[in-house]
């Protein structure tokens, strides 16, 4: 695991975290980096809290009479310190807090790091001629969040898209292609024309001995580097799809720093090959070339080369850990892959390690539960797909619909509708743990309210109405009087909590925990505009306060949207 992350400066309620454990470890004569504060398992019991039961021992007491005994002697200004069985639990004063989260969340650097270390992310890594389909969304969505939430917390983060262009499936498409392809059908619809000729190579296959042998041949001919016609229909193929695969990160704002397919490790592949026998790794396996991972307690060995001499996936995916090792000298390699390839990552770390590459051990796969459809699970083979971009349109057209109930007026229905319907996909990802299945459901994903990514939109739209309507100058927070915030208690507390949802988000490498985060602030934003009015008042100080609360939870909520990928329309 990688050391854990540090703000630049302490704000939210991390302002207060840092003088209670200097104020414990000087009174208590314990290492500051012992004293690991808790959220209450409830919200009244105050906003920290410290499990005592480590340090009972040593006290020679029972971990409710220690804490009893600290929360007695505990003296920090605007912090009160109380006994909750074997607990300790701090609660800062609303005042105070009010103050402090104001402040700090109106801050560039709010929820930020000083990391100073080298993060590489590889993510949502399609097949080409192939389209993005469903499937691809949970690798794609999650991958994008965690690059930024390492780039927020000061990490230098490479994105890499590892497009899988390379393998014996290609040798099939070609041999498809061969017998079956239409040029016309190619330009008219590319990727729907590709799909078609693989699913039909597979059903052929089973009636057709000469169809495999075929495509041996062909990815032969691929893998022999010679500038040939196999080269060139692959390469035609390769364009045609990254053009598609472009549209749709477009639409999920996501750019990568390296678009590198599995072929752009080919010319590495000798070299790989004789440094794991040089390694003393390799044994021959009925003219194939496998690595014996037995003493790694893998019993599966990892295949390299084909008894055809041919490379498979691994051979390139260790091509390309080492490639990156020498190129970025990484403190952390994410993998986001599905948990479906979990023994794959632990053969090529195992075969790393065996190699004497310790580097292996800043190599982390980062596996996701799978998305499932009402049809089951998807199969490219039987051309069961439904494309994300079908999922992403039909998502926006739902969502102009509901716009054009809520705002008929609306100027940028489009506009708007294309943020809405594609943050609704993002967030309805993102708010479920990352191990875990995610089943989508249409009227789930685009409602206004509950936990969706629409009813985080719209807090942030109203925020900007709000805003927009009081037609006031930027309140002065130095001449805001704390007790006028009153009131926010709660919503300066989810707010708050933001930066140390982010560093266990990082830490966890789950971004269920910002989502998550970002609904308590939703809920307590809501909460907050309708029980305190804040325009048509006929005390501007309260005006001002109050405006500046609705500037914060804008703020806020713009952040966390943004660290998701989800968009933050102004008007919906």
């Amino acid at each position: 695991m990688p050391k854990p992350l540090a703000t630049a400066q302490p704000n939210g309620l991390d302002f207060f975290a840092a003088p209670i454990r200097a104020a414990l470890a000087a009174s208590l004569d314990v290492d500051e980096s012992l004293l690991q504060l808790e959220r209450p398992r409830q919200e009244a019991l105050g906003q920290f809290a410290l499990p005592c039961f480590r340090f009972a021992k040593a006290a020679g007491k029972n971990p409710a009479e220690l804490a009893a005994n600290w929360a007695e002697a505990f003296s920090v200004e605007h912090i009160t310190a109380t006994a909750a069985g074997p607990f300790l639990n701090f609660s800062i004063d609303e005042d105070r807090l009010a103050a402090v989260v104001l402040e700090s969340a109106l801050r560039e650097d709010f929820a930020t790091g000083n990391e100073d270390c080298t993060t590489v992310v590889e993510f949502s890594s399609p097949n080409i001629a192939k389209p993005m389909h469903v499937g691809h969304m949970r690798t794609t969505v999650i991958g994008a969040a965690l690059a930024r939430f390492y780039t927020r917390l000061g990490h230098h983060v490479i994105k890499i898209n590892h497009i899988g262009d390379w393998g014996s499936q290609f040798g099939k498409l070609v041999a498809a292609w061969q017998r079956w392809g239409s040029n016309e059908e190619l330009e008219k619809a590319p990727i729907a024309h590709l799909l078609a000729l693989y699913v039909r190579y597979h059903e052929a296959e089973k009636q057709d001995e000469s169809l495999p042998a075929e495509a041996k041949k062909a990815f032969q001919e691929l893998e022999s580097g010679d500038d040939n016609q196999t080269r060139a229909t692959w390469k035609k193929f390769t364009e045609l799809s990254l053009r598609e695969f472009e549209q749709v990160y477009a639409r999920f704002g996501i750019e990568f720093d390296f678009v590198r397919g599995e072929s752009w490790y080919e010319d590495k592949l000798t070299d790989i090959l004789t440094w794991l026998d040089s390694s003393g790794v390799l044994k021959e396996d009925a003219g194939a070339q496998i690595i014996d991972l037995t003493a790694e307690g893998i019993k599966t060995p990892c295949l390299v080369k084909t008894a055809h001499g041919t490379t498979l996936y691994a051979t390139r995916d260790i091509a390309a850990a080492k490639s990156r090792w020498e190129e970025f000298k990484f403190d952390q390699m994410l993998y986001v892959v599905g948990a479906e390839q979990t023994l794959h990552f632990q053969q090529f770390k195992a075969a790393l390690k065996l190699c004497g590459a310790e580097w292996q051990e800043k190599m982390e796969h980062i596996p996701f539960g799978l998305i499932r459809m009402a049809e089951g699970k998807l199969s490219t083979r039987a051309g069961r797909v439904i494309s994300l971009s079908e999922v992403l349109d039909r998502a926006v057209e739902l969502a102009r619909e509901a716009v054009d109930k809520k705002n008929p007026e609306l100027a940028t229905k489009a506009e708007v509708a294309e943020m809405v319907g594609v943050g609704a996909v993002v967030f309805h990802d993102l708010k479920h743990q990352r191990q875990k299945d995610v089943v989508f459901d249409w009227k789930e994903v685009l409602s206004f309210e509950g936990d969706t990514g629409p009813y985080l939109q719209y807090t942030h739209a109203r925020c900007c109405s709000i805003l927009r309507k009081a037609e006031r100058s930027e309140p002065v927070l130095e001449e805001i009087d704390p007790k006028l915030l009153r009131g926010g208690k709660d919503l300066f507390v989810a707010v708050g909590r933001l930066p140390q949802a982010l560093r266990e988000a990082a830490q966890k490498r789950e971004p269920n925990t910002v989502a998550q985060a970002l609904l308590k602030i939703a809920a307590a934003g809501n909460s907050y505009y309708r029980e305190n009015r804040v325009l048509g008042l006929d005390d501007d100080a309260l005006t001002d306060a109050r405006l500046a609360v609705i500037d914060m939870l804008r703020r806020t909520m713009k952040l966390g949207m943004d660290l998701l990928g989800v968009p933050a329309p102004e008007e919906m």
